[in-house]
């Protein structure tokens, strides 16, 4: 299905422009067989198969084929049945892109029979699904799997995974294969479709089973899914192509590839009749939606036009990149309907200097343009962001950009870090030249300027009717309901739990932080919530 190559890795030194190769001296390793591609080495006592192996090389290459549709997928009939009386436990890490892989796995599992469980003593099969963007997300995997370790040895016959953006990384996969030899699967983000084989593989062979594609190979489509709640996510490109310069998701995700539109809509179309109440589409960069299609002028605009269409209350999008931001999306938006007036657009910093290193292909006042354009279309569109703090050779003039640039857009909430470099990225071999307590102080200041204008934003709303769409029970008081406006603000309010997964109208009676308390002042109407 794929044009993969399946050759073995070169396990002597596995190195490309750089020298990645530290956990890759597998000079004591042992070839046992040599059969179809796949390569066979026993090392430190354990055999351990190579369907493929994650190369930065080949990652970091951006070719000309042409990437296929596939509508014919099937688990093969002699797997359908092979978790009758298994259970399988998932822990997603990550973006919502991870989280809606995690789906496409769920609905894997149960389409061979597997029942999903929260219990790890339960679990006869565990899987991480991992993200790669920032170094603490790694350390909480591996730390996971220490703890993993105990669990296999008392009980052997359990099936530990690794898959999703750590795995397209080669350093991740030779050490997982050095240090952590019990695992039993090792497979990236573009070959998920390959679980069931992949799982028969390791259950029956009690090899350590690596197969990580380099390259994207084709879209599969009609894969199933499991979604739970009255909220979906529907990934409607993959990839990214900018390669900034501290971003490893290029590497990981590969090209952009977008589903065909007709795709797209037939799946929201689905949604709607199965009454979801909200989707989000994703994409590494979203709105870059189409510019890989060489048969039809179709962007993203033209898709969120025709979603539009679509008779489902809430259509929300993440993420978009300033750069593809273009003026038909704005004007598709400000049409509103179900389109929401919320737009997440990361800047990750205020400094044109410090975003030329990015190489974020836009400067500060490219970006304070775009965002009057949007608030000229939308007057109160929320608007939220991405800031990096500490990137390499950032000046405390550079940051102070920063902090003018929240001011002046005002944005609502904003996901904020510490730089921290990933092997293989351009940045990664820039000099890190900032002391971590002057970062730690600049996250402390942007931290406490987000809040202000966070808190600022709410009181405008006191007495304010809002949409809310009733999610659940409060994390902190059962008594409590907690839900969304269609702006993503956070709401609490009493009412019965029966109210779950409708919508209610309410005032706003007092403003928190990060939250807003309201009062409902018209009852939901009596319909079935999607369970």
């Amino acid at each position: 299905m794929s044009k993969e190559s399946r050759n073995a890795p070169d396990l002597q030194s596995a190195k490309s422009d750089k020298d990645y190769s530290k956990y890759f001296d597998f000079s004591g390793a042992k070839v046992v067989k040599e059969a179809e591609g796949k390569t066979t080495y026993r090392i430190k006592g354990r055999d351990i198969t190579i369907n493929s192996a994650p190369s930065y090389k080949n990652e970091k290459s951006r070719g000309k084929e042409e990437i296929q549709v596939h509508y014919d997928f099937a688990i093969p009939p002699e797997i359908t049945q092979l978790g009758q009386g298994k259970f399988y436990l998932i822990a997603t890490y990550g973006c919502q892109m991870n989280e809606h892989d995690t789906e496409v796995m769920r609905g894997l599992f149960e389409d061979m029979g597997y029942q999903a469980t929260e219990n790890r003593q339960q679990a006869d099969v565990i899987l991480l699904n991992t993200c790669a963007v920032r170094e603490n997300a790694e350390d909480k995997v591996f730390g996971e799997l220490g703890h993993l370790k105990h669990l296999k040895i008392e009980k052997p016959g359990l099936i530990l995974g690794v898959c999703g953006c750590m795995s397209q990384e080669e350093s991740v996969v030779g050490r997982i294969m050095q240090k952590h030899p019990f695992v039993d699967i090792i497979f990236g983000t573009h070959n998920i479709h390959r679980l069931p084989q992949l799982l028969q593989d390791a259950m029956f062979s009690k090899e350590m089973v690596v197969e990580v594609w380099s390259k994207e190979g084709d879209i599969i489509e009609n894969l199933p899914k499991k979604r739970e709640g009255m909220r979906a996510w529907i990934n409607i490109m993959y990839g990214c192509d900018k390669f900034c310069t501290y971003c490893i998701v290029p590497y990981t995700r590969g090209k952009e590839r977008s589903r065909r539109p007709e795709d797209v809509i037939a799946e929201v179309r689905d949604l709607a009749r199965q009454g979801f109440k909200e989707i989000t589409l994703l994409g590494q960069n979203v709105n870059a939606y189409g510019k890989d299609f060489e048969d039809i002028n179709y962007r993203f605009g033209d898709l969120m036009a025709d979603i539009a269409k679509i008779d489902i209350p809430r259509v929300r999008f993440t993420t978009s990149h300033p750069r593809d931001f273009d003026d038909h999306l704005i004007h598709v938006l400000a049409e509103r309907g179900n389109l929401v007036e919320h737009i997440h657009l990361p800047v990750q910093s205020g400094s044109s200097d410090v975003l030329k290193r990015m190489s974020r292909k836009y400067s500060r006042e490219m970006y304070l343009e775009l965002v009057g354009k949007i608030k000229r279309a939308i007057p109160d569109a929320v608007l939220t962001t991405d800031i990096i703090v500490g990137f390499p050779g950032e000046t405390d003039e550079h940051f102070e950009d920063t902090l003018s640039l929240v001011s002046e857009v005002g944005f609502d909430s904003a996901y904020t870090f510490i730089y921290s470099p990933r092997v293989g990225t351009p940045a990664a071999d820039m000099e890190d030249n900032i002391p971590m307590e002057v970062k730690k102080a600049r996250l402390a200041r942007l931290n406490k300027l987000i809040a202000e204008l966070s808190r600022v934003s709410h009181e405008k709303m006191v007495g304010q009717t809002v949409e809310v769409l009733i999610e659940g029970e409060s994390k902190n008081n059962a008594n409590v309901l907690s839900g969304r406006t269609r702006t993503n603000k956070l709401v609490h309010l009493e009412g019965p739990k029966d109210w779950i997964g409708r919508f209610v109208q309410a005032r706003v009676t007092d403003s928190q932080t990060w939250y807003i308390k309201a009062e409902p002042i018209i009852e939901p109407p009596v319909q079935e919530a999607v369970s």
